[in-house]
């Protein structure tokens, strides 16, 4: 039986509240039956459900494209539900059934649609205010939506019920210039009985006005908290209200009378009852409108909830609670028998030091700490509503009475990303590890792509996520995550092209911040696009970015004297590398060299993206542009005999990992590579630039024992290093806790950094042996290439993809590897196993199809 199922409109499963234009939409397939392509789709719109009123029946279409295929005949009007649905024919002839019934609804149309007036407290007495309005229903209604933003983060509710399950909303954008806003269905939280309904409105500093980075610098985007928010309403009989932000509202004061993202919340529960009294008249206030637009990615949700493991006591009536895993978010807490005023107080930190004592030095200026003041009730429940924590231990302050663990729960929030990966293997180290990457996605990935979420930074640096998102993709599905966040990217872009270091461009509200972009970093608005689109097969990511591209790579050839050497500007260099000199954390290889290899490889992907779009002319000239790059880097980096500049192991790793010289170089480069790992006893020295590929670049030039050996040590430097230590997450330095137990300087020591995550991407491309075939990409056609062996005695591990699910499964015994995959249907898979090492025991095809394929491999010698 064929089956089209998973169907998504703009990568959503039924969105409302989207922005008007063109929409794509994609499926999966399903079938019973082996080497299934897809022949032909069929697909019908509708503005009801039965199908009556068609707006849009393509009829046969002979394509295997299932994904994001875009619906250019519609013309689609705002506040509009649309009904679809896909059947398909297999290259057998066999037709499916119509797929389920599947939805999207149009959201307000852009400026015009926004009738409400921007409104705001005409006296911010605390740092989050209340704003209210109340709501007659007198009649049968058939639907309500509500359309909201804010300037700051929000949270609404109706008669005390919150609306919806995202938090920080609206997400910190470049808000400057783009704002998105939320739409929530309430129908269910309104009845038509005469009923006062109070729609209430708690606005918070957030991103907009609260303090950010290391100086702590407030009022970033604005000096107001404000809200804007239009409920529209649909009656039976046909009719339609809108209820608007206006000069009706009212304000007060909260009982949340702190909170901000890197301090912590105090909450006054003595306040919840007077609050009202303080009520005033809102005002209406003068704030762009076509900067609105609607929620393109995810929001922050509850993901997991955690107990404690242990609670402990400690001196001074104090309680330490152990949560067993360093994540991301609050805790929501129960307290006894408090009297009236007892304030409760949670801090929060990543680790305990080698004598077992809370520490924090690591937060920098940041507090993490929770100020609960009780208000005297048998038992009170809280938890905070816009800050956020990252921890592992919490040290519990106020308490009346010995607590229990159930009176504790970590509360763990991040983007809402589909997990895509479940990997289990032989070596609970290496289990760990991943496990580890993940949890260290899920603390980072909050709205923007941070790199830390406990001290006082949480910006969204470019660079780290340049270099994780070939794992990050693995891990989780971060297609809308990435989408929305390019947004930003685009328009923060300087006006010479020069992409800042972290996005939102927070620093450039520094008067005396004149630091324009750094190689590798700058580039993630090439590289991720790429890499985005090789995962997801969406062009629209590349046709959307393009020409931020090409305006990046003009930047760089305009700088310095030689328009194809990049040696101007500061640059991070190989960030925290081992091989940095001392009290510096960028490493020793020449920030010259790594800025022009940077400088060589976007501008052959710009290369790429050109031909992949019909850019014929572009590609041509960046085809031509590249070779000048090259020579001009060879003549400058590398001796007539082969030898580079930068004698250091991510030298040589850039070199072969962007293809920056000929063969025999490159031959040089990697008997070279190997002689400086060795010099090292086999361990690494790369930093935050080197390390992604280094693994990669050894196994592609035949040492992909060496590259095991790296992943497998256990001593520092190392991955294992830090599992053995106990870590549940990455950290930023390679020894956050040192071999004698002392820790790294206080300045710079998260225990929450993705970037040396980077390492999953080749777990899954040559340990798993996932690699995505960049002419058919999102999998679409893939090879199979895993490396039996190596340290582990079996693995079994599934990936989800935008073609449905890969499962990979392997396990040796008595010379023996048996291979298991499950291929998913409308995608084919060419075998690359090791024909110097394995031989099949029978014959087979190397080209599979979909279906599940059992097979089995000798090995010819003992290298494994």
């Amino acid at each position: 039986m064929l089956i089209v199922k998973k169907i998504r409109c703009e990568n959503k499963e039924n969105p409302i509240g989207i922005e008007l234009g063109m929409v794509s939409i994609s499926w999966q397939l399903d079938s019973d039956r082996r080497n299934v392509l897809q022949a032909a789709y069929h697909i019908q719109v509708a503005l009801d459900d039965s199908f009556e009123v068609m707006l849009l029946d393509t009829g046969m279409i002979e394509s295997e494209q299932c994904l994001c295929i875009p619906l250019r005949e519609l013309q689609l009007e705002p506040e509009t539900r649309y009904y679809y649905r896909v059947s398909v024919w297999d290259q057998y002839g066999e037709s499916s059934a119509w797929s389920v019934l599947a939805y999207w609804e149009t959201g307000l149309q852009a400026e015009e649609g926004w009738v409400a007036d921007w409104i705001a407290a005409p006296q911010e007495q605390t740092q989050v205010m209340s704003f209210e309005r109340e709501i007659a229903v007198h009649k049968p209604l058939r639907q309500a939506r509500l359309y909201i933003s804010s300037l700051g983060v929000y949270e609404a509710s109706l008669n005390g019920e919150r609306i919806g399950d995202s938090y920080f909303t609206p997400g910190w954008t470049s808000y400057d210039q783009h704002l998105q806003y939320q739409t929530y269905d309430v129908t269910g939280l309104l009845e038509a009985n005469n009923k006062l309904h109070r729609l209430r409105v708690l606005i918070g500093n957030g991103w907009y006005k609260g303090r950010l980075t290391v100086r702590s610098g407030r009022n970033n985007y604005g000096e107001r908290r404000a809200l804007i928010a239009q409920l529209h309403i649909w009656y039976e009989d046909g009719s339609k209200e809108i209820i608007v932000t206006d000069e009706s509202w009212t304000v007060a004061e909260s009982p949340i009378l702190m909170s901000e993202i890197y301090d912590g919340e105090v909450y006054d529960a003595r306040l919840e009852q007077q609050v009202h009294r303080s009520s005033a008249c809102v005002e209406v206030i003068d704030h762009a409108k076509h900067i609105l637009t609607a929620q393109v990615n995810e929001p922050i949700r509850v993901t997991k909830r955690l107990k404690p493991v242990t609670i402990t006591k400690l001196p001074n009536h104090e309680w330490l609670l152990d949560m067993g895993q360093n994540m991301v978010g609050w805790v929501r807490f129960t307290v006894r028998h408090a009297y009236a005023g007892a304030h409760i107080v949670l801090q929060h930190a990543e680790i305990l030091d080698s004598n077992g004592v809370f520490y924090t030095g690591n937060l920098r200026k940041a507090k993490q700490q929770i100020v609960y003041i009780a208000k005297g009730v048998e038992e009170e429940t809280f938890e905070p509503h816009f800050t956020y924590q990252g921890f592992r231990y919490v040290k519990v302050s106020g308490l009346f009475q010995p607590p229990k663990l159930e009176d504790f729960e970590g509360v763990v929030l991040h983007s809402d990303m589909p997990v895509a990966a479940a990997f289990e293997t032989s070596n609970p180290l290496l289990n760990q590890l991943h496990h580890n990457v993940e949890w260290s996605q899920r603390g980072n990935f909050f709205d923007v792509p941070t790199d830390c979420p406990q001290r006082d930074d949480r910006l969204g640096w470019t660079g780290d996520a340049q270099v994780f998102i070939g794992s990050g993709a693995h891990l989780m599905d971060v297609n809308l995550f990435f989408a929305k966040w390019f947004k930003d990217v685009r328009m923060e872009q300087h006006e010479n092209g020069a992409i800042p270091v972290t996005i939102p461009d927070i620093f450039s509200k520094w008067d005396d911040f004149d630091w324009e972009t750094s190689a590798g970093w700058g580039d993630a608005v090439v590289i991720i696009p790429w890499v985005h689109y090789l995962h997801y097969g969406d062009k629209s990511i590349l046709k959307q970015n393009y020409t931020s591209m090409k305006r990046y790579i003009d930047y760089i050839r305009e700088q310095g004297d030689n328009e194809y050497i990049w040696d101007t500007g500061y640059h991070l260099g190989d960030w925290l590398a081992l091989d940095a000199k001392p009290d510096t954390y960028d490493g020793s290889t020449d920030k010259s060299f790594i800025a022009t290899a940077y400088y060589a490889y976007s501008t052959s992907l710009l290369q790429r993206i050109a031909v992949i779009l019909g850019e014929v002319e572009d590609a041509r000239y960046y085809s031509s542009l590249h070779g000048h790059i090259l020579q001009a880097l060879q003549d400058e980096f590398i001796t007539p005999n082969g030898r580079l500049a930068s004698d250091t192991q991510t030298a040589h790793v850039l070199v072969l990992m962007f293809n920056l010289a000929g063969e025999r170089v490159k031959e040089r480069a990697v008997k070279r590579l190997v002689e400086l790992l060795k010099l090292e006893k086999d361990h690494l020295t790369t930093g935050f630039l080197g390390t992604p590929y280094l693994n990669l670049v050894l196994s592609q030039w035949g040492h992909h024992e060496l590259a095991c050996k790296l992943l497998f040590q256990e001593d520092y430097p190392s991955w294992f290093y830090q599992v053995k230590k106990g870590a549940t997450t990455i950290w930023e330095h390679w020894d956050g806790i040192k071999e004698d137990g002392s820790l790294w300087n206080d300045s710079m020591n998260s225990y929450n950094h993705y970037a040396y995550g980077s390492i999953i991407e080749w777990v899954y491309r040559y340990v798993v042996g996932l690699e995505i075939d960049e002419e058919q990409p999102a999998y679409k056609h893939f090879y199979l290439q895993p490396h039996f062996g190596y340290g582990l005695d079996w693995l079994r591990v599934k990936r989800e993809t935008a073609y449905g699910e890969i499962a990979i499964g392997w396990k040796l015994e008595d010379g023996m590897a048996e291979l298991t995959v499950s291929i998913p249907a409308n995608t084919t898979a060419t075998l690359r196993i090791d024909n110097q090492i394995w031989e099949p025991v029978e014959e087979y095809e190397t080209t599979l199809g979909s279906g599940t394929h059992r097979l089995q491999y000798r090995h010819l010698d003992d290298r494994i």
